[in-house]
């Protein structure tokens, strides 16, 4: 099959994978989006909600409608690595055998992930990174295709340990559920108060994931839209010479040379379930929120005034 093909059979597709999750979870469509996006790419999300909002619902679901293997570990400040990556054991005949953690699936829901210590959350680094783990020397290799959702609750801070830096930077895209609206949460009670069970079908399986992965890495981007994605990202930096006085003037930090890339990738995912065969502009402007809101960090003049990080991209869009 062509890519052009592959590329008008991936829009049907995910129209029907949407649709097939929206008996399940009701409106948080841009959510989804991104999700999948991030899925179509192999990155990795942070999802950042207060309770109640159904993200592991939707983690749970959209695993089901992908016909992958989930994997849920809830974060505590007591987990240990070996709690997560697994650990070896002495079996009868007195021989190490080594007994696979939670981390072994194709997608693992960190829950609450800034409640363990940064110890426990930077096992998790290798298996997102190199898509293996390495226990007593010995590096065991990640099924693929392999995704790690994450959730943080952004209001209770007792008892957290924010995500360092380096580590959000692994996250493809940061994305933040909102309240649904009065009509949608009408919706939500009535089907989850009622003795009524939905089921979802699976409409990929992985190995047609792991195509729809190369065939977006295979969609041509024009020399323009990678310059204007690259030039996005150096004008988040406030210590270049060209920053603008608003960045210098609100932020301490910008975004790295991964979030460029991110920010190519995302857009041609965009673009494919779009329906067009390339990207463009538009499309970087589309992805550039969740992809940057994680990696640049304000400084105390922006907190003070309000100034939030999604005000600050749309600023430099």
């Amino acid at each position: 099959m062509s890519d052009v093909a592959a590329i008008d059979q991936l829009v049907d597709k995910h129209q029907a994978l949407k649709k097939e999750i929206a008996k399940v979870i009701v409106g948080q469509e841009e959510v989804i989006n991104q999700i999948l996006l991030s899925i179509y790419t192999g990155g990795h999300s942070l999802l950042i909600g207060v309770p109640g909002l159904a993200k592991t619902l939707m983690v749970n679901t959209i695993a089901k409608t992908l016909g992958l293997d989930f994997k849920r570990i809830q974060f505590t400040p007591d987990l240990m690595p070996s709690d997560i990556l697994g650990s070896e054991v002495l079996d009868q005949n007195r021989n190490f055998k080594f007994i696979k953690g939670p981390v072994f699936g194709n997608i693992i829901l960190a829950d609450e992930i800034n409640r363990t210590p940064p110890k426990t959350q930077a096992a998790l680094l290798e298996a997102m990174q190199e898509r293996a783990v390495t226990i007593s020397g010995k590096q065991h290799k990640l099924e693929l295709p392999y995704f790690v959702l994450a959730t943080q609750n952004p209001i209770e801070q007792e008892g957290t340990y924010p995500l360092p830096e380096a580590q959000l930077d692994r996250f493809m895209f940061a994305i933040e559920l909102k309240y649904p609206s009065v009509e949608e949460e009408i919706a939500v009670v009535k089907a989850t108060t009622s003795d009524d069970v939905t089921h979802v079908n699976s409409m990929f399986n992985a190995s047609e994931i792991l195509d729809i992965q190369h065939l977006i890495r295979r969609i041509p981007v024009p020399d323009a839209v990678v310059e204007y994605a690259v030039k996005l990202v150096n004008s988040t930096r406030p210590n270049l010479e060209t920053a603008s006085d608003f960045v210098r003037q609100y932020l301490d930090w910008g975004a790295g040379p991964r979030a460029s890339q991110n920010l190519i990738l995302a857009a041609k995912a965009h673009a494919a379930i779009n329906g067009k065969y390339s990207p463009d502009a538009e499309d970087v402007q589309a992805v550039a929120t969740g992809i940057l809101r994680h990696r640049i960090i304000k400084n105390y003049k922006a907190e003070a005034e309000g100034i939030s990080e999604e005000k600050i991209i749309q600023q430099l869009l």
